[in-house]
């Protein structure tokens, strides 16, 4: 079998989309291209059972739709999956059916679609596309695996196939049953790079000091997945993490033969208690940390300063943290667990221990007044101007599909649109009693204070070499990137 796993191309005036292993879709004036991981292992693993495979993805590398057509029709795959997500799932439903009128006598294309989005509404896409295959959960790299075994059997029975898989059957929807997370993430190949085009990623990345970097995943995905705006703890209901000597292994790798400079983990929130004190511990032990920059996602409130410190010692850099909101109020009723006196704090800590914090803040909760999500912009501008956070991001509230703040705002009739188009941050999906004038207004000062004069005497005193202000720059140009991103 010859399989592709796709990027198909977005053409939009609204920019680049970033897509790939994101947990929260956006268009961005300045691209951005996040390393897709699960994918890039179902990848890896196809070819290691013996496929063919192809990575194609028209987003990074700049593709038009004809392209992708011209290149479908020429390599002729029997399979083509792509990852979606709730704003870009209608164009991945046109493209599906395009690809269906390229079917000839002797070629039929199977088309598969994973990701957030289908695995809360599998059977949308049945319904408004010529899909073959949903597959559903966080682990659809091992589905993909076993869902291509059993096509090459040239005899489709789903009999012996995983759970988790959504096909058709005599004009019926039918599936495998509930996907399960019972897959080893220690039995999985290290990821074949060459063959996912990492370059591709490697260098615009807003997140990387140094580079080239790349990402890893230590674990899917967040071990406390109980935030109510993330749909992603749909996809990874049960937080599973590798061996620390896993792990380190595959740095190893990275950094002798592909000689990265940066590796962001990508887990939902980095691993704590005796498995970061390892890792850490691991790290220095082989002198990784003289060679590379560690970056990770972490919630606040969950290391002391010296494990702050310990991670510095590691070599750890960015340390990505989701602020949310500065009122209590909205923290609780999104399932943070967290105090509003943590942020400041873990800020604090961590950014003493010689890290750099980066802060992501949402704006345009229905339930908050003009003055509450002043409170958080407020407390935003504190943080970065006072050098206790070092960057940051802004968004408005987006509830995607299969999230309980998507099924709260539902049964309460709070959101305005179920065009998925629209959740794509460009506008507020749900009713809130500020203007959304004034909401798109807050994000785009948030971005502003990155050129206060305070912020950038910060900034500029900071700088040690070249490097630094090459970061700086290149900052600098995704910052006014996202100005525009929130721009009418």
């Amino acid at each position: 079998m010859k399989i592709i796993i796709s990027y198909p191309p977005i053409e939009s005036t609204k920019g680049t989309p970033l897509l790939s292993q994101n947990r929260q879709f956006q268009y961005f004036k300045e691209p951005t291209y996040i390393y897709p991981i699960v994918p890039a292992t179902a990848a890896t693993l196809l070819k290691k059972a013996g496929y063919q495979v192809i990575w194609n993805d028209c987003i990074a590398q700049g593709w038009s739709y004809q392209e992708f057509i011209n290149f479908i029709k020429e390599e002729k795959p029997d399979l083509i999956a792509f990852e979606t997500k709730t704003p870009v799932v209608k164009q991945h439903w046109r493209v599906i059916d395009d690809l269906k009128k390229l079917t000839t006598d002797k070629w039929r294309p199977l088309t598969v679609l994973f990701g957030d989005h289908v695995s809360a509404l599998p059977e949308e896409s049945f319904q408004n596309s010529k899909v073959d295959f949903v597959l559903t959960g966080g682990d659809y790299d091992f589905l993909l695996l076993n869902l291509c075994h059993a096509l090459s059997k040239h005899k489709l029975s789903f009999n012996d196939t995983e759970p988790g898989i959504y096909y058709r059957e005599n004009g019926q929807v039918k599936n495998t049953g509930q996907f399960k997370l019972n897959h080893d993430l220690n039995s999985l190949p290290f990821i074949e790079r060459e063959l996912t085009h990492w370059q591709l990623y490697a260098y615009k990345n807003g997140n990387y000091k140094l580079t080239p970097g790349t990402y890893i995943m230590s674990g899917r995905d967040c071990w406390w997945h109980r935030c109510t705006f993330c749909s992603w703890p749909l996809l990874y209901p049960e937080f599973r993490v590798r061996k620390v000597d896993n792990v380190l292994d595959e740095i190893g790798i990275l950094i002798e033969k592909y000689h990265i400079r940066e590796i962001m983990d990508d887990t939902g929130t980095f691993p704590v208690g005796d498995w970061l004190r390892d890792f850490c511990s691991g790290v220095i032990k082989r002198e990784y940390n003289k060679k590379i920059y560690l970056d990770c996602n972490m919630r606040f409130g969950a290391l002391n300063q010296e494990e702050y410190k310990l991670m510095k010692k590691a070599n750890f850099r960015l340390i990505l943290f989701g602020l949310e909101s500065a009122n209590q109020k909205t923290l609780n009723r999104i399932n943070k667990n967290l105090k509003v006196e943590e942020i400041i704090e873990s800020c604090k800590a961590a950014r003493c221990a010689g890290l750099f914090p980066h802060i992501t803040i949402m704006f345009g909760y229905p339930w908050e007044s003009y003055e509450e999500a002043l409170n958080t912009w407020k407390l935003g501008k504190w943080l970065l101007q006072k050098g206790y956070a070092h960057t940051m991001q802004a968004t408005v509230v987006i509830p995607y599909p299969g999230s309980p703040l998507f099924e709260e705002c539902a049964s309460k009739k709070l959101l305005k649109t179920l065009n998925w188009e629209d959740y794509d941050m460009k506008h507020l999906v749900m009713r809130t009693e500020v203007p959304e004038e004034k909401i798109m207004s807050l994000v785009q000062s948030m971005y502003k204070v990155s050129f206060s004069p305070e912020f950038v005497i910060r900034k500029l005193l900071s700088l040690r070499d070249k490097e630094d202000l090459k970061y700086s720059i290149r900052a600098a140009k995704k910052v006014m990137g996202h100005i525009f991103d929130f721009s009418k």
